[in-house]
This record gives C-alpha cells, structure tokens and sequence, in this order.
C-alpha cells in the first residue's frame, strides 16, 4: 500500500504540471493574424493630403457660411503663428537673461511662456473648429509670423523686454483688427477667443514686463 501511494504522488504532480505548460505553450506562440511589425515609409508616393492647408471644410454644423469660416481661419492663422513666435522668444530669453534682475525675468519669462503656450493649443483647436487647417512647423510660421526674427545673440535684459513689447503690440493690433472681422461676419466664438483670451492675457503680460523698463532707481535716498 504504501509504495502504491509512493507511485501515485508523483503521477499526480506530473498531471498538474502537464496543463500549465501547455498554457505556457499557447501564450509563447504569435497569433498569425497579427503583424506587429510597424509599416514604415508611409509618406513616401502618400496619397493627396486629406485636406490642403488654406482652405476650409464643412465638416462640422456650427451655423457659419464658408466665407466666414475662411475669413476667420486666415486672421486666426495669422494670429497662431504670431503667437508661436511670441511664445519661443519668451523661452529663449528665459535661457539667456542675465543681470541683477534674472531671478525675477527667468521666472516671469517662463511663466508667460507657459500662458502663450495655453494660447497657441486655444488659437489651433478654433482654426480646426472652423474647418480649417492650423500651421505649425517652425518653417511655415516663420514665414507667416508678422514679428520681425529675432537674433541668436544673448541681449541685455532691457533689450530682450524692448523685444516682447514690440512684439506684443504688432500681435494686439492684429488682434483688434480680427476681432473686429469675426464681429461683423457673426463669428461670436472667434471674437470670444480673441478678446476674452488673446487680448487680455497679452495686455496683462504687457503691464508685467513694462514695468521692468521703468526708468527708476531701486533706492532715492534724499
């Protein structure tokens, strides 16, 4: 009886190892209906592009004319690449400044960098809206952007200020002006945008860095 036991206890183990390394079996092998090599080269001979950029589609029932919309895609195109300009420049001088005032300007920069960057997603995300096509690589923007390049060169810090405001004003007027357009035509969200986000986030980021300028001692002893 007990050698009969003996031989039993490891037949048993043996059964119950048999159906985990079938399992193990299955799982190792790939499902052949499944290719998980990915498919590169795509855009090479790719088909016509699924829209072109400068024109608008119908694609969405927002109650707008095609005129409209086209009007609206160009100002906010004009605008969005501006406004990318604006926001790198931020960047750049936030890398580059220096003098008594870095502390301060190193983090004023990078947070108005951070409140252009909400700007650029609100702009491009109205133009798709639209029907539009959004820009944004460097090269087209630059070409677009009505802010004068900017050098690669470190500048002095009122210099870098001189820059934004400068900047600031050229995206402002064109702002009022757009803002203007999308009224007469009816475009309320697009007025919406521009006034209750473009300009004033742009007029309030002009007050911070004005005031950097003033021509003021830190102490007038008398």
């Amino acid at each position: 009886m007990a050698s009969s036991a003996k031989t039993a206890a490891p037949k048993a183990a043996a059964a119950k190892k048999a159906p985990a390394a079938q399992a193990s079996g299955q799982n190792a092998r790939s499902n052949a209906a499944v290719n998980i090599q990915p498919v590169l080269g795509q855009q090479n001979n790719a088909p016509a592009p699924t829209q072109r950029y400068g024109t608008v589609s119908q694609r969405l029932p927002i109650g707008l004319d095609e005129k409209t919309r086209q009007e609206s895609v160009t100002g906010l195109n004009q605008l969005l690449a501006d406004t990318i300009t604006l926001r790198d420049m931020y960047k750049k001088h936030h890398w580059q400044v220096v003098g008594p005032t870095f502390y301060q300007l190193h983090l004023l920069y990078d947070k108005h960098y951070e409140e252009q960057s909400t700007l650029v997603d609100a702009i491009a995300e109205r133009i798709q809206i639209l029907g539009g096509v959004a820009v944004a690589m460097a090269h087209d923007v630059a070409e677009l952007s009505s802010i004068p390049r900017v050098p690669r060169d470190r500048e002095e810090a009122p210099v870098q200020v001189s820059r934004l405001l400068d900047a600031h004003q050229r995206l402002l007027k064109n702002c009022h002006e757009y803002a203007d357009t999308a009224d007469e035509n009816g475009d309320d969200g697009t007025n919406d945008l521009i006034v209750s986000q473009l300009i004033r986030t742009n007029e309030m980021q002009v007050w911070f860095v004005s005031e950097h300028v003033v021509d003021s001692p830190l102490i007038q002893a008398k």
